[in-house]
């Protein structure tokens, strides 16, 4: 998973960086549009295209009949019911190949989400009282089967980052918490020692403006959770996903979102913007492509 959320790094850093010179928004919104006339030649491809207008040829047909016989409960009755069969064999058609286009949609997404949803923490100066809760927290998770190790856990925080709580560890939910401010601009790595192993996250503040950066760094053991699809690997490609064996499961902070001006912020801002500028994309290019949807 690593190899290819690098290579999907690369490939938007490419892409998006001349887009962004007219502004955040008009990146998204193009490259959002492209993939979904892009997403449009495929579904074309591998949808039954002759069977997608068959149904609703049929469908519009038994409308004009429930029109023009609506006297004639019999024909009446008949048509509603094959309407209905043919809505359910329409929707088939168009699901089924919907579904391996939600592959790239997850990847695009995530691209997305960890370029343009989070800002990084605000800085406070270093002498400055926090009171409890006003700090950012660290949470730390074990792997299944490792909560008594969270004893052992070692958590250092980089010059620029300081600690307002201690390291709270909960051994029987393998879980640790530790509440710490931003004090200097930059990116800062946490670092996290347990049983021989040395992990980092990531910590973006203050003017740092970075390429992508992620509130969440998970571990590759948990590429298709069922429980939780926000532990996906394929979610949070700004920094590695732990290794399988790795005793780290999930390391996040919580990041502000970013101002995104016209458009709505945060995570559902940034897919809600993205699905609705593929649609609107994808509907204008139906009839110049010939696709039957």
């Amino acid at each position: 998973m690593n190899a290819v959320n690098g290579a999907l790094n690369a490939l938007f850093d490419l892409v998006l960086t001349p887009l962004e010179w007219a502004g955040q928004a008009t990146a998204l919104i193009v490259v959002s549009g492209v993939f979904g006339v892009l997403a449009l030649l495929v579904f074309k491809q591998i949808s039954w295209q002759a069977g997608i207008k068959l149904a609703k040829d049929k469908i519009k047909g038994h409308m004009i009949a429930i029109r023009l016989y609506q006297d004639d409960l019999a024909v009446v009755a008949k048509s509603v019911l094959s309407v209905l069969v043919r809505n359910v064999q329409y929707l088939g058609l168009n699901f089924g190949p919907f579904i391996p286009l939600a592959i790239p949609f997850v990847f695009v997404s995530a691209q997305f989400v960890v370029r343009y949803a989070y800002a990084p923490l605000p800085l406070v100066a270093p002498e400055a009282e926090v009171m409890a809760g006003r700090g950012v927290m660290l949470e730390i998770e074990l792997a299944e089967g490792r909560g008594e190790q969270i004893r052992d856990l070692k958590v250092t925080l980089p010059a620029g980052l300081r600690a307002v709580s201690p390291l709270v560890r909960a051994p029987r939910q393998g879980r640790a918490f530790q509440e710490f401010v931003a004090s200097e601009a930059g990116e800062h790595e946490i670092v996290l020692e347990l049983g021989g192993v040395r992990e980092t996250k990531l910590v973006v503040a203050g003017d740092a403006a970075p390429r992508a950066m992620q509130p969440r760094r998970v571990s590759s053991a948990d590429w298709l959770s069922i429980s939780d699809p926000n532990r996906w690997p394929a979610l949070w490609p700004a920094e590695p996903a732990f290794p399988s064996d790795s005793p780290f499961r999930v390391v996040a902070i919580a990041y502000p979102y970013r101002d995104q001006g016209w458009l709505p912020e945060g995570e559902f801002g940034i897919l809600l913007t993205f699905v609705i500028a593929s649609m609107i994309f994808g509907v204008a290019a139906l009839k110049p492509l010939g696709v039957q949807i």
